[in-house]
């Protein structure tokens, strides 16, 4: 590696350089998990990449998961193994490998409802769950007693379950890991460009040859030549085939998904929970001081760069997650909503709860292939399969992928830092709590992140109305970490939007501050972008009183948005 990857202001620059008239072997449209992921396959085989994203890192499907690293219970009970067995690899990959730093392990409790055959049902699920986990990176599951799993969380009704069974898998903050991977793709020497959108595509003899590009910042455009298009635009998948006048050799549906956040003190457990529904299964997450409630499963057909959260959704989610405690919660205890589209592969099932995460490979139209489906936790297995395809129209051999031995920036070297906590806590004067935050956001750059600090202490003041995180790791955003608003910081750096029940509000004008002094910023700049920041905070609200989708997303989009995407 080339040492720490940055993507600031300069590094910018420089990328809309190296794109203007510049010729790249693969060109990988979309920066999501799965494109990040083609980029760094891509760059790690020696072959000259560029990836250009229309708005943010991740500000798509990719930050708005589950945030689990997880092999899916309910595809072993759909008897989809293969999907299984590959997930559990890639999720003991990610733990023992590839981002110890920013993967960790997370236990569930599943309630039994019923005496007899559920017990050893779910549990003979778990023994195959658990040796398709293969390595010994998680504990194996274990059974309990009620009094068992009610000790284990007091917060469950005495009559919601007849017992339990522990078992163990992995989460990380998916905007988080999404980033440190395109930053790990840019360290082995792609061109990642954020505010890039393709408006067009260059044709000779009827094949792809390049594409036409804009800055949505500036509207500034550029022409790039490349070998393949790998598309991994995610639920924007047929629209970039539409682009390239191909009807595409699959199609993408949009399955919305949502999530709530309250605080961990509204929920007394130890331990996560996993819950049937009479569609799917209801996750109950430990994240930090906060519990991540979800999901939904429910077709979208409306706006796909903001999808948006209705009070129908809002009270399936507490309506469901209310069976079982013994302590109901209200609306008043939401402190974050967040609203995703999984892009599911179009099928003849009319529930999309129903429809494969299974991946599908495209090579149509020629100098084009596109990669879609699938599931977060199986994106480096997508991102081979995409490149082994595109390496078909490269006319030259070119090596097998090798990220299986990739380890992320960040990762080496974080072992030894964690070992060394209370040592290194205390040079930079920090509680020991709040190193270790830092740690599992940053890894072995943690030091990079604080070392401004030396000249500027103010920078390890914690950002205002949101303690959880420091003005440093505001600067770090602007200088290495590609942000270029309000909403990049508060949303994706950190999880100020849905961690706080201000939603960000209260910390914007100081998280501006910093940010503008790095990015230039006048006054008139700064208070647009917390204007904008403020009024998308209140579009969201308001969809969140909103009885159905239709409404939902026509509030929603009441927000100003600077990046309007094509893509």
């Amino acid at each position: 590696m080339r040492g720490s990857p940055r993507l600031g202001p300069q590094e910018r620059e420089d990328a809309w350089k190296r794109l203007d008239g510049g010729s790249f072997d693969v060109l990988v449209v979309g920066g999501g998990v799965v494109g990040a992921g083609v980029a760094l396959d891509a760059a790690t085989r020696g072959l000259s990449t560029a990836l250009v994203e229309s708005r943010d890192v991740a500000s798509g499907t990719s930050s708005r998961s589950s945030k689990l690293f997880h092999g899916g219970l309910r595809y072993l009970e759909l008897m989809d193994f293969g999907l299984v067995r590959e997930a559990l690899k890639e999720r003991d990959l990610m733990l023992t490998r590839l981002a110890p730093h920013l993967v960790r392990p997370v236990s569930f409790l599943y309630p039994l409802t019923r005496y007899g055959w559920e017990r050893g049902y779910v549990g003979a699920g778990l023994v195959l769950y658990d040796a398709m986990g293969g390595s010994r990176a998680l504990p194996r599951h274990r059974h309990l007693t009620r009094r068992g799993a009610r000790a284990l969380a007091p917060a469950l009704r005495g009559d919601a379950l007849v017992g339990g069974i522990q078992y163990y898998d992995a989460q990380c903050d998916d905007a988080r890991h999404t980033l440190t991977l395109a930053r790990t793709a840019a360290a082995y020497g792609a061109t990642v460009r954020t505010s890039t959108e393709v408006v067009g595509f260059v044709r000779e003899g009827g094949r792809i040859v390049g594409a036409e590009l804009r800055d949505t910042e500036t509207g500034a455009t550029a022409t790039v030549r490349t070998s393949v298009v790998v598309n991994a635009t995610g639920v924007w998948t047929d629209e970039v085939q539409r682009l390239a006048d191909s009807r595409g050799e699959f199609k993408v549906r949009a399955s919305k998904g949502v999530h709530i956040v309250v605080p961990r003190d509204r929920i007394s457990s130890e331990t996560g929970l996993i819950l049937r529904t009479e569609r799917s299964v209801l996750f109950v997450i430990p994240w930090g001081d906060y519990w991540i409630i979800g999901t939904t499963d429910d077709d979208w057909k409306y706006g796909k760069a903001h999808p948006a959260a209705s009070r129908v959704d809002i009270g399936y989610l507490l309506r469901h997650v209310n069976e079982v405690l013994a302590v109901p919660l209200t609306r008043e205890d939401i402190s974050g909503v967040y609203a995703g589209l999984r892009p599911l592969l179009s099928g003849e099932q009319e529930e999309t709860s129903q429809l494969s995460r299974e991946h599908a490979i495209s090579r149509s139209p020629r100098g084009m292939v596109s990669v879609a489906g699938g599931k977060y936790t199986t994106y480096r297995v997508m991102a081979k399969d995409a490149v082994d395809a595109a390496v078909e129209d490269l006319g030259r051999h070119v090596p097998p992928c090798v990220t299986e031995h990739i380890p992320l920036v960040g990762a080496d070297g974080y072992h030894a830092l964690a070992n060394q906590t209370e040592t290194i806590a205390g040079e930079f004067g920090l509680p020991r709590w709040r190193y270790e935050h830092l740690l599992h956001r940053y890894g072995a750059m943690v030091d990079e992140v604080l070392a401004p600090a030396a000249d500027d202490p103010t920078l390890l003041e914690p950002i205002e109305a949101a303690g959880l995180y420091l003005m440093a790791e505001v600067r770090y955003a602007a200088t290495h970490e590609a942000a270029l608003h309000l909403d990049d910081v508060l949303t994706r750096r950190t999880r100020i939007s849905i961690e706080t029940t201000h939603r960000g509000v209260d910390s914007a004008r100081a998280v501006a501050l910093v940010l503008g002094e790095i990015l230039g910023w006048d006054q008139e700049t700064r208070a647009a972008e917390v204007t904008a920041y403020v009024q998308r905070v209140e579009a969201e609200r308001l969809s969140q009183e909103q009885t159905d989708d239709v409404n939902a997303d026509a509030r929603r989009l009441v927000a100003p948005d600077s990046r309007r995407p094509v893509l």
